[in-house]
């Protein structure tokens, strides 16, 4: 790393910590010529992952996004927010472990079905019926159907 005071090639790391937000490393430096200090940021610069939208757009994933959804979905149910996020943590992990950056809505939908259902049945249920877009009281009992 090259010093930010004197522009010299070489510094040594004096202290080494994961940063308050835990998404990056907080390096302190020391130059080898000058011997003024400074602090970097270190943090994996990661490939966004994109969402193919039913009617072929692209946007952004958009964590925020499937958050909200999922919180209205467990309104007065015993779900913590923190499990919600771990749930959403562990979709984007398994996505990009598989080397998957773009992913249609559909298959995100499921993804996120198969992890809600182990988490709470009635929340499955919610989400379903706005993801699955249930026109009648048929496919809200072919569901539950499918649930027990």
């Amino acid at each position: 790393m090259k010093c930010i005071f004197c522009d010299f090639p070489e510094t040594k790391v004096v202290d080494s910590r994961v940063a308050e937000g835990k998404d990056s490393i907080k390096r302190r430096r020391e130059c080898i010529e000058c011997g003024q200090r400074f602090t970097t940021y270190e943090r994996v610069e990661e490939v966004p992952l994109t969402v193919i939208k039913k009617d072929g757009v692209r946007e952004p994933f958009d964590r925020g996004k499937l958050i909200a959804g999922l919180l209205r979905a467990t309104v007065k149910r015993r779900v913590s927010t923190q499990a919600l996020e771990k749930m959403i943590s562990d979709i984007e992990i398994q996505l990009r472990n598989e080397f998957k950056y773009e992913i249609n809505s559909k298959d995100l939908g499921e993804m996120v079905l198969q992890k809600l259902k182990k988490l709470d049945k009635v929340a499955y249920v919610r989400f379903a019926s706005v993801y699955r877009d249930f026109q009648d009281i048929d496919e809200f009992f072919s569901e539950l159907d499918s649930l027990k």
